[in-house]
């Protein structure tokens, strides 16, 4: 699938990149004490404590990081972090926002070819521009900020389930990363779900991997870990600070406690989890795997007692998938205006809206629509807008998946590939190719009118990169894809 006017779309794509470059200043100054977007990477030092703590053979969850925090992660990860204690944490920085970047556009462009397009020149322009936008999403620059490793676990999930389902090791990478995070291990769920049980046991035999390579390297704090540690929520944070963007998060905030009722929150979880898997389930059956995982990983973060905003990097492979669709010249130019409005959407909700707030911290400047509650009736949307995002996308979803349906349904799978205004001239030339002739019992293949052969090439020729399925009757144009 090609893009239409490739050099202009380039074109206008790298100016969109720059500027999103530049508005990085504007959201927040790069040189701004602590709140510029290099000038942090706390939770990149913890890690590097916790490799520092593993190598000298101290207590991994028992030693305070960077003044009083805890290390929350597996032991499986401290091993995978210890390469950061051999190097100052200056470097590692430059090395770790390196690779974020890096990532997202293996991100961006993984997610063009599960859509189905090739890589070009064209097509590399625009990822590297979304990539530039995409920094400007919360989720995403609280990540460089942070130093976080949530955009590399996507990445491997991604490499690793947009695999075809044949493929022998299919889920294991996913486990690799559950082993890391525990909210991948969700994706076991969704493919239970689907009965695809060899995907299941990949995930569950990465994540089993991980706890067996944690226990036997060091078995100390994988015992701590696995039966203490990872129960004590306390260690990741307040269910009530605004950052929380969970169902529980939301219940917390709105009712003003840290600890919501259990009942409530766990009710709405497994709603949540049903209708998430249910939409899950149905994008994959129309052939939509991205938009399937996407869903799935964005409801790890719906359900998880704590979601931190950087948790929400899922939102840009949604993006992509809306920015393809607008620049899908089979689709009618409704459907693509209305992709690219709920991209354009979406974008705007997860924006990093800075705040400063001087008299709280001097110099502050916070980020995300969730920290903007000053106008309290709006207090419904702004303290949870992921949590809406996610409902907005599971309607959106649903709806675009029927709708392309059921107009799909009348188009003839077989209809060639012919551009606008070509079928005349084809016609003229002598029509469409015809099938080619059946093999003969003795496998030898009958003869190819030499006419025929030409037709085929001509045809070859004239279709382009607004090349569109024809539905039987030509007067009502082409039926869009799916």
């Amino acid at each position: 699938m090609n893009l239409p006017r490739p050099v202009l779309l380039a074109s206008g794509f790298a100016i969109f990149g720059v500027v999103a470059l530049a508005l990085q200043d504007v959201v927040v100054p790069w040189g701004a004490q602590f709140w510029g977007l290099m000038n942090n990477q706390i939770d990149l030092a913890v890690y590097r404590q916790g490799a520092e703590a593993v190598t000298e053979g101290a207590n991994l969850y028992d030693v305070k990081m960077i003044g009083d925090l805890d290390y929350t992660y597996s032991p499986f990860s401290a091993l995978l972090f210890t390469p950061l204690a051999l190097i100052s944490f200056d470097v590692a920085r430059w090395i770790w926002t390196i690779g974020i970047v890096v990532a997202l556009y293996a991100v961006v462009m993984l997610s063009f070819r599960a859509l189905g397009r090739t890589p070009t020149w064209p097509l590399r322009v625009v990822a590297m521009s979304l990539v530039a936008a995409s920094m400007l999403l919360e989720p995403v620059r609280t990540t460089i900020w942070y130093g976080q490793i949530n955009v590399f676990l996507m990445l491997l999930i991604l490499a690793d389930l947009t695999r075809p389902d044949t493929s022998r090791t299919k889920g294991f990478g996913a486990g690799i990363a559950a082993g890391i995070k525990l909210t991948p291990l969700i994706f076991a769920g969704y493919y239970a779900v689907q009965r695809n049980w060899r995907a299941f046991s990949g995930v569950l035999g990465g994540f089993a991997l991980t706890v067996l390579v944690g226990f036997a390297v060091l078995p100390r704090d994988s015992w701590a870990y696995w039966t203490d540690k990872l129960f004590q929520s306390e260690r990741v944070g307040s269910a009530q600070l605004r950052g929380n963007q969970s169902l529980r998060g939301m219940l917390a905030n709105h009712l003003d406690t840290d600890h919501p009722p259990t009942l409530l929150y766990g009710g709405l979880a497994l709603a949540t989890l049903v209708a998430g898997f249910a939409v899950a389930t149905y994008a994959h059956r129309k052939g939509q795997e991205l938009l399937a995982l996407s869903i799935v990983g964005m409801t790890a973060c719906v359900v998880s007692p704590m979601s931190w905003g950087h948790h929400w990097v899922w939102f840009v492979p949604v993006i992509v998938i809306g920015v393809h669709l607008a620049l899908d010249a089979r689709l009618d130019p409704v459907r693509r205006g209305l992709a690219a409005a709920g991209a354009i959407a979406l974008f705007l909700i997860v924006f990093a809206w800075p705040t400063h707030v001087p008299e709280l911290v001097p110099d502050a400047y916070y980020t995300g629509l969730y920290v903007k509650t000053r106008v309290t009736w709006m207090n419904w949307f702004t303290v949870s807008p992921y949590l809406w995002c996610y409902l907005g996308i599971l309607v959106a979803a649903v709806v675009a998946l029927r709708v392309s349906g059921r107009r799909g349904a009348t188009a003839d799978p077989t209809a060639p590939v012919i551009a606008k205004g070509v079928a005349a001239a084809v016609i003229a030339d002598g029509g469409l190719p015809a099938e080619p002739a059946a093999s003969s019992s003795d496998g030898d293949v009958g003869p190819v009118d030499t006419g025929t052969r030409d037709a085929a090439a001509r045809g070859d020729d004239l279709v382009g990169t607004a090349g569109e399925p024809m539905a039987d009757n030509p007067d009502t144009g082409a039926t869009p894809a799916v």
